[in-house]
């Protein structure tokens, strides 16, 4: 494996340099792979050998790196050793490469690149990862759809090197929007479409109450104080507010099993209701909370009155707010799981909310606010089905089931498969998720379904088309003869081009698990999907897509 390589070469330029083998691990990187010419297997940048020395003190680059390589001798594992733009070269003996390489990526199987020298050392952790989220009876718009894919990333890849993740979808279960909806379920529900098709139902009674409440002042004056009941936990109120939130967490755990996704909590705004009035007691007895003449609460983060930096916190009727039930929340999680790290995957429209949130941690006095991060993402345009809109991620994965199902009827090569629909909708949703992670999360993006189910290129359904032939060589040849093969079979410059790709493997996963961006991983997919079937000996490779990337994007547990 790629470490065992760096080690090798981290000892002998230990040797020179007077330094610990593992202070230059990370200093030996693989270097990427390249149609035009054959490259050196591994590189170490000397720039970053001569410390924090400045442009005026330090010797030349290029003079220290031909010193360096001179001194430095080939052994049984370095075959060349040569210079490169500020860097020393490293070529791997060609045979051992080969061996190590391949016999290393059947033994970890899916673990591959997990083991790492790159991850040793770092500290297991807690992590607290929320992520999804929706509104109750409101749309589940694709900001939500981005937030369920991308949490669902981080925490697996957390939990595959080996972190404690707890995944939490905080939803959307309180505020006025469920004074309108009692009130309109009480005006225009039935009990029978809440028990059949719950997040429907409450989303139609939802439009159709604030199309009321904005012509009649009585309807709106009804849903503030059935809200006001709420709060005051009036038990009629109640019982009918965890109906609606009961009913739809059991339709979100059916769809949500569709995905591949799963949470350990699902937790809510509700929960924090009275804690958040410990909050404001807190945020008052530090002097931190301001009235305003309109009877609302605030903290000003400036200490100046900078109006940007100016966070409302109560209502004037002394109800909670977002923010208010998210220190709440957040001060509740780390009693709860004293977590290392926890990890908001929201929109960018957030990132003000979630600053502000993070600052009034620090000064109430709460250290570990600087333990809690946002993830932002950008808006993705035009996500529509043939009926409309998006309103709901069922209609999401139903759309998805069709397009594929479509497509698959359309390619004449396409084989016969037990469950199409399954098979239709699995496809279809790596398809989409390959075509969300491509880019950086924080840009936004056209939606595009054609340009998600084409079958060649840099997409999902080509990715997975691969993998299925390189699955149906398997089964063929089977891999048995892996454990002994001819290395001198695997010599030509596209083989060693994948095996010097798959050295880079732990070094995609690590800036991966640093970032949190998942387009390291699929960029390096789809670079080894194009070297695979580029190669010859095509059969020789038939191991490698079963066994990588996958558990980071898997739809089914």
């Amino acid at each position: 494996m790629a470490c065992g390589f760096r080690r090798s070469i981290a000892r002998q330029l230990s040797r020179l340099l007077d330094l610990p083998p593992e202070n230059l691990i990370k200093s030996i990187s693989a270097v990427p792979i390249s149609r035009k010419e054959e490259v050196a297997d591994f590189q170490l940048s000397v720039d970053s050998l001569l410390g924090n020395n400045n442009d005026h003190s330090r010797p030349d680059v290029q003079v220290q790196a031909t010193r360096l390589a001179e001194k430095l001798k080939c052994d049984t594992v370095v075959s060349e050793i040569s210079t490169g733009q500020g860097t020393v070269n490293f070529k791997i003996n060609r045979e051992l490469l080969t061996k190590t390489v391949l016999q290393q990526v059947i033994k970890d199987g899916s673990k591959y690149g997990l083991n790492s020298e790159l991850f040793s050392g770092l500290p297991q952790k807690k992590i607290v990862v929320e992520f999804s989220s929706p509104n109750v009876a409101k749309k589940f718009h694709v900001g939500h759809l981005r937030s369920t894919i991308i949490g669902n990333f981080i925490a697996n890849l957390k939990e595959a090197l080996g972190h404690q993740v707890t995944r939490i979808n905080y939803l959307g279960d309180w505020g006025m929007q469920f004074g309108l909806l009692g009130t309109g379920f009480q005006l225009f529900g039935y009990e029978e479409k809440l028990q059949s098709s719950p997040l429907q139902h409450l989303f139609e009674v939802y439009v159709q109450v604030n199309k009321e409440a904005a012509d009649n002042k009585n309807v709106a004056k009804s849903a503030h104080e059935f809200f006001q009941r709420l709060e005051l936990g009036d038990m009629q109120a109640l019982e009918l507010w965890q109906k609606f939130r009961d009913l739809s967490i059991e339709e979100y755990v059916r769809i949500y099993k569709r995905l591949g996704v799963h949470f350990d909590e699902y937790s809510g705004e509700s929960f924090y209701c009275e804690k958040s009035q410990e909050v404001l007691k807190l945020l008052d007895s530090k002097g931190l909370l301001q009235k305003t003449i309109k009877g609302t609460a605030i903290v000003d983060l400036s200490g100046n009155g900078d109006p940007s930096s100016i966070c409302t916190v109560m209502r004037s009727d002394g109800t909670s707010l977002y923010a208010t039930r998210d220190l709440a929340a957040a001060i509740d999680r780390m009693e709860k799981y004293n977590f290392d790290t926890m990890i908001y995957v929201t929109d960018k429209g957030q990132k003000k909310h979630f600053q502000q949130v993070f600052q009034m941690l620090q000064i109430m006095g709460y250290d570990w606010a600087e333990r809690c991060q946002h993830v932002p993402f950008g808006v993705v345009q035009g996500m529509k089905t043939r009926r409309g809109e998006v309103t709901f991620l069922e209609d999401v994965l139903n759309e998805i089931r069709s397009r594929m199902l479509q497509n698959m009827a359309s390619i004449k090569t396409t084989k016969e498969v037990e469950n199409p629909q399954e098979t239709a909708e699995r496809v279809g949703l790596a398809a989409l998720i390959i075509q969300d992670f491509k880019g950086v999360l924080l840009s936004d993006y056209q939606f595009s379904w054609d340009r998600i189910f084409q079958s060649r290129g840099d997409t999902g359904v080509f990715l997975q088309y691969t993998h299925a032939r390189l699955h149906s060589l398997e089964e063929t040849f089977g891999c048995g003869y892996l454990n002994d093969f001819n290395t001198a079979c695997l010599q030509e410059p596209q083989s060693v081009s994948i095996l010097q790709h798959l050295l880079r493997f732990d070094e995609v996963l690590y800036r991966s698990s640093q970032d949190l961006q998942p387009r390291h991983i699929v960029s390096y997919l789809l670079t080894l999907r194009n070297a695979v079937i580029q190669v010859s000996a095509f059969q020789c490779w038939i191991h490698l897509l079963m066994e990588l990337g996958f558990d980071f994007f898997k739809l089914r547990q």
